[in-house]
């Protein structure tokens, strides 16, 4: 849900954790104050991220992956500093109304419908599909309004020094133009085949590139509401009925495009329509009174999103292109005219029997997934197998052998089994015979079992012999060409000609113009070669190694220094960035200092254990 759903801000990611672990009790993870963090809040706020950072890539994440990029600590510092800005919030005595968390909810585009006015049905839909109920959702609401109020005190407008956003642009803005050549295979000559004393050396000090993964044989059952709503019938009779029930939703109230002028008195209201009929138009009335389209025009509206009621039913009373006479309103004597009516519209049964009957099913589908799953459990707590219970239930049970990563042997990705980046983590976190609690997903449940392990193992060089002579003749065309090119480097700097010495090694001289650091992609340079041209100088010779077997060699023609200009929008963007940099490291510096102030502590063996990698912690304080 975008902004409404998010987090404060990024910038509570990193800060003193390494500082605060001590252990004390069994069901605690953290502690800021007096507010405590649950392992089981922070386990299911982690698998929320993990996924999210899996949809993004498009790939499922090991722990062990996840972890090295540090989503552990940045999810738990979030939690960590959002508990002491809601403690300090408390402190501050700090509040906000209803109706204004009402009027900032109604206000977020996420929840506005085809009006462009906040649609409840949408906005109950979202809630359900984030897993949120309204009380929750609202509540959240209040504490990140809060913790925004403490944020935007501290932030404010600060000034950015001239010379940082000048070294910024300088980096960022650069343009260099090369002269270049690409020495490729062509250049490394023939490669002959390795004898077996070189293959075998080679791969005996290389042979972890090729040893098989860790396998695990995973059997799963999927339940959702969606694949039981796929075959649920329902009934002609209870779509027929819902719609009745609920006909006004399926009723679009007619509008109309209204303009209205305001005068302080009556007197004058009346003087203008008499005008009006007279032949004055309402645009020219507009005119004289001063006033512009925008003044004038309400829009597109309902009778019921018209504020003065009296106003609405003066509108509403008219025909296409009529004027009102004068009517006493709220703010003063108005008239006002009709420019379109657009009528009100109805959709027939037919048109929304179809979804309809899809909304039913979903419904009746995510209880008949609730007693399903009861039965489930009652199977297994019985001694069966995940595959026996299926087979009792008439579930789809379905076999996968995969690695951390959830790739086969084959090295393809599993794709047949829904969320499997967190089916995979979960079973490598699980053993042989354990019996593991279904991950729950899509409204619906995911049971796995981990039916077999194969673990990591050398693979012999007769098993991976192709893998390892095609690796081989790439490492060896590279060393070629890194030595060919270090050798042209040094005739060029000698003094050589580039353009004839670059005939005479049967090469193309090319040119590149106006590169930059962070645009040089689509000069079909290689990153490390667009580094390499940045650190050397004007008409000084360079090299570095380019894509795959590819090594390239170049000259830097020019260099053209950026002017800072402020009100660029380049420069703009730059100064919002460096802004929000230093936005950040002030909120951070804030946020470290509320959760010294309250006492902050992290249970290192709660953390394990909430991420799979350590029994439950002790009962100690």
């Amino acid at each position: 849900m975008g902004v409404v759903m998010g987090l404060l801000a990024a910038s509570f990611a990193v800060w003193g954790i390494n500082d605060i672990f001590r252990g004390f009790g069994r069901s605690t993870l953290a502690k800021v104050g007096h507010t405590e963090i649950p392992i089981e809040l922070f386990r299911s706020t982690y698998n929320e991220h993990l996924h999210q950072l899996e949809r993004e890539i498009g790939h499922p994440v090991p722990p062990e992956q996840a972890n090295a990029l540090g989503l552990d600590r940045q999810v738990l510092s979030s939690m960590v500093a959002e508990a002491g800005l809601d403690q300090r919030a408390r402190q501050m005595g700090l509040g906000i109304s209803d109706a204004e968390i009402a009027r900032r909810v109604t206000s977020e585009k996420e929840f506005l419908g085809p009006t462009g006015k906040f649609d409840r049905m949408r906005f109950e839909q979202l809630l359900r599909n984030a897993g949120y109920s309204e009380q929750r959702f609202l509540s959240e609401q209040r504490r990140v309004t809060l913790r925004r109020q403490i944020v935007e005190s501290l932030a404010g407008d600060l000034p950015v020094p001239k010379v940082w956003l000048a070294a910024i642009n300088q980096f960022q803005n650069q343009e260099r133009s090369i002269q270049y050549v690409t020495l490729g295979p062509a250049q490394a000559g023939d490669i002959p085949q390795p004898t077996p004393d070189a293959l075998n050396k080679y791969f005996e000090e290389r042979k972890i590139l090729f040893r098989a993964p860790e396998y695990r044989k995973i059997e799963t059952v999927v339940l959702t509401p969606a694949d039981i709503a796929r075959w649920m019938e329902i009934p002609d009779a209870d779509v027929k009925a819902a719609f009745e029930e609920h006909r006004s939703r399926y009723i679009t109230p007619e509008r109309r495009h209204l303009e209205q002028i305001v005068f302080p008195t009556m007197a004058e209201a009346d003087a203008a329509s008499a005008r009006l009929k007279d032949g004055l138009s309402f645009p020219a009335l507009a005119t004289e009174r001063g006033l512009k389209d925008s003044d004038i025009d309400l829009g597109t509206l309902t009778k019921a999103d018209v504020v003065d009621p009296t106003v609405a039913d003066a509108a509403f009373a008219l025909k296409d292109g009529e004027v009102s006479a004068p009517v006493k309103g709220r703010f003063g004597a108005v008239i006002v005219t009709v420019l379109k009516i657009d009528p009100e519209a109805t959709k027939s049964f037919a048109d929304v029997a179809p979804q309809i009957r899809s909304d039913i099913a979903a419904e009746r589908a995510k209880a008949e997934a609730r007693s399903l799953h009861n039965k489930m459990e009652d199977e297994r707590a019985g001694g069966a197998s995940l595959q026996q219970a299926a087979a009792q239930l008439k579930l789809q049970a379905a076999t996968f052998d995969v690695d951390r990563s959830g790739r086969d042997a084959e090295g393809k990705l599993m794709t047949a089994l829904p969320h499997a980046g967190q089916v995979v983590s979960a079973a490598f976190a699980s053993d042989v015979g354990v019996d593991n609690d279904p991950v729950e997903a899509d409204g619906g449940y995911i049971w796995y079992s981990v039916t077999g392990i194969t673990p990591a193992h050398d693979r012999p060089l007769d098993e991976v012999k192709a893998q390892v002579e095609e690796r081989w003749r790439q490492d060896e065309i590279a060393a070629r060409l890194k030595t060919k090119a270090a050798d042209m480097l040094d005739k060029l700097k000698g003094g050589g000609a580039f353009e004839a010495l670059s005939t005479a090694e049967g090469l193309k001289l090319e040119t590149a113009e106006k590169l930059k650091r962070q645009a040089g992609a689509g000069s079909g340079l290689a990153p490390k070669v667009i580094v390499a041209i940045f650190h050397t100088g004007k008409n000084a010779y360079g090299s570095a190694e380019g894509e795959q077997t590819q090594w390239v060699v170049f000259r830097v023609t020019d260099v053209i220094d950026p002017k800072l200009d402020t009100a660029a929008s380049d420069e703009k963007r730059i100064e919002e960035t460096v802004k929000r940099q230093t936005t950040d490291d002030v909120i951070g510096q804030y946020v470290q200092s509320v959760e010294n102030d309250l006492g902050t502590s992290v249970n290192p063996a709660a953390l394990a254990q909430a991420l799979g990698n350590g029994p439950a912690p002790d009962d100690t304080n």
